[in-house]
């Protein structure tokens, strides 16, 4: 599977998965705002333009990576095996299945629990985009 972050200045090739794992801890809804939705990829995860990757260590265990351009999350990654989580966003494909979720104890109240309005892409763009002409 490929992937790239925002502005393109980094791409990634992983393994084909198709689950998505959502994790809840307080790290990850800090990190993006709510919870982290990333696909396992294991450890063989190739990057091309690494220049412009930023890694923080956000544990003893683990470290987050982003790209220092755009700001695109890239990953989290275990330091004892060395696999990868990506932000199933970041991937080209949306072809996922939500498999599990971790840190469920963490998960806030208002995280997905009710109705809320709607809009299409195109709706959003009619309503916020650059007026036409």
């Amino acid at each position: 599977m490929n992937g790239h972050c925002l502005c393109g200045a980094v791409h990634f090739t992983s393994p084909a998965a198709k689950e998505i794992g959502a994790c809840h801890c307080g790290f990850c809804r800090r990190w993006g705002g709510g919870p982290l939705l990333a696909v396992h990829c294991g450890p063989e995860v190739e990057f091309t333009g690494e220049e412009h990757i930023g890694v923080y260590a956000s544990s003893d265990w683990a470290q987050r990576a982003f790209c220092t351009r755009c700001g695109t999350h890239l990953y989290y990654k275990l330091l004892a095996t060395g696999e990868y989580f990506i932000p199933a966003g970041a991937f080209e494909t949306q072809d996922f299945e939500l498999a599990s979720q971790i840190y469920i104890d963490k998960k806030p109240a208002y995280a997905f629990a009710n109705q809320t309005p709607t809009l299409t892409e195109q709706q959003v763009i009619a309503q916020y985009g650059p007026p036409n002409g």
